[in-house]
């Protein structure tokens, strides 16, 4: 059995049987699997997906003219001037063309995007690891990374890169599994009930953490009840206690709490509370240098100063920490993974314009992280420093729309000097912080990033600590760009 990806298990997923001994692509192992021709290089797998604007079938010949040695693709690239052996879904070799013995291979299948799911469910199941499914509406990515540096110093770990967490990007983590991997940290997204369910059924978790349950999605899924349900999906699918299953769940959240209803695999709690298994308390953000609290695990207490930033961030560790826990790692090997750099991949801290220094969190936004977000400025901020909050539309929030910008706008008022808002559901955050008492002249309401760049050129002044977040929608990382001067930095 191969140590890595084959084309002849490509075959044997798709056709259900290994190729004939002749076929030259029974012993080549596969590069890599891609979804854009742009990426292709020699053996790799290229799979034509059909999207919103565009159709891989349209690429295929120039993902094999920079290498590609075969595609999984729908009966449509039949009608294509392509010179291929077309693998038909009984095993049946189709050569068009000039096909030659060295011509690309396309495999066809009804669905492409089925056919990779297939390719990688039948690939995981013939690699040992044992796989972590990260869920949650904020955090998850975060949460994935630093899981993956605990696991690390015991394990041969692979994870998700970047956010790739839905039904195409997670097929593609488990296709570039080897057999000397022993865990597999898989970030698990989703905008519709059935999602994670269907991403464990190709990953097949055995250990599940949830992160929290926020109004994200709210617009697609209708209610918070709704999302909770979808995010549930992934302890369901756990094996039970008895096999290993073990579902970790964040107490500090009822609706995540009330999972462990939900789900036959072990309950492993952690929070602030002292009725969860693992807790913290003492927590102090001491800003950028990073965050210090306590653990306690039964008896044990521990002291931890870590470069985490905000007073959020303990969750962080906690989870980390408990997955490290449930897998039988030290408290040594536990901080180890925790203090490594590698995980705060969403927010940066940059040299900005006039001695400023500006907070990138332009990935995304929802109440819960602006919240977060807005707690790290207080933080920081001090008498010599001046808090500049440039906040941005939050979407997909549906009937929490006004209610979640307000709420920001209320936390606003209370941490920064000055409120710049993009966007028209920014205005919200702006009207609420004008009704909890932020001065009028402190607060500046635009509707494009241009306009938030305009008033910071002239507000800006030595010593202020701008943060910038919005939704990914508005790219407000242009606000960054605009204002952050060379030799930013990762945090």
């Amino acid at each position: 059995m191969a140590d890595r990806l084959h084309f002849a298990d490509i075959w044997q997923a798709l056709v259900g049987q290994t190729p004939a001994a002749a076929t030259d692509l029974v012993d080549l192992p596969v590069h890599a699997v891609v979804i854009d021709s742009r990426q292709a290089q020699p053996n790799d797998l290229f799979v034509a997906l059909r999207g919103e604007k565009t159709d891989g079938h349209l690429y295929l010949a120039d993902a094999f003219a920079r290498g590609a040695r075969a595609a999984i693709a729908e009966p449509k690239a039949l009608d294509l001037d392509i010179a291929a052996t077309f693998v038909m879904p009984d095993g049946t070799l189709a050569p068009r063309g000039q096909a030659t013995a060295v011509a690309p291979y396309i495999f066809v299948v009804a669905d492409s995007l089925s056919g990779l799911q297939q390719v990688a469910a039948h690939w995981r199941n013939q690699m040992p690891a044992i796989t972590i499914g990260i869920t949650g509406s904020v955090g998850k990515t975060t949460t994935k990374e630093i899981v993956a540096n605990v696991l690390e110093q015991r394990f041969v770990t692979i994870r998700s890169e970047g956010n790739l967490n839905n039904e195409i990007g997670l097929p593609l983590t488990l296709l570039r599994l080897e057999r000397r991997h022993q865990r597999a940290v898989l970030e698990m997204g989703m905008y519709a009930l059935g999602e994670i369910a269907n991403l464990c059924r190709l990953a097949r978790p055995r250990i599940g953490v949830v992160t929290n349950v926020g109004p994200t999605h709210l617009e697609r899924l209708g209610t918070i009840e709704r999302i909770a349900q979808a995010k549930a999906e992934l302890v369901q699918a756990l094996p039970p206690a008895d096999e290993g299953g073990v579902a970790i769940l964040n107490a500090d959240d009822p609706l995540v709490r009330a999972m462990a209803g939900r789900t036959a695999a072990r309950v492993f709690t952690y929070g602030l509370d002292d009725a969860s298994d693992l807790w913290a308390d003492q927590i102090t953000s001491e800003g950028l240098e990073g965050i210090r609290f306590r653990f306690h695990y039964g008896r044990e207490v521990l002291h931890v100063h870590l470069p985490m930033l905000g007073r959020h961030s303990v969750h962080t560790a906690l989870r980390a920490a408990a997955v490290g826990l449930v897998e039988g790692l030290s408290w040594t090997e536990i901080v180890a993974g925790l203090q490594q750099q590698r995980g705060q991949l969403r927010l940066l801290v940059a040299p900005g314009l006039r001695g400023a220094t500006i907070i990138d969190d332009t990935y995304n936004a929802s109440p819960i992280s602006m919240l977060a977000a807005l707690n790290l400025l207080d933080d920081i901020c001090n008498d010599t420093h001046r808090a500049v909050a440039v906040l941005g539309d939050m979407l997909e929030l549906g009937s929490y729309e006004e209610e979640g910008h307000r709420l920001v706008g209320g936390r606003a008022a209370q941490v920064a000097d000055k409120l710049i808002t993009v966007g028209q559901r920014a205005r919200w955050i702006a009207d609420e912080a004008a009704s909890a008492g932020m001065k009028p002249s402190d607060i500046y309401v635009t509707a494009a990033n241009e306009d938030a760049i305009a008033v910071l050129t002239g507000l800006l002044r030595p010593g202020d600590i701008v943060l910038i977040k919005g939704s990914r929608a508005l790219a407000m990382e242009t606000i960054v760009d605009a204002l952050a001067q060379p030799g930013r930095r990762k945090s």
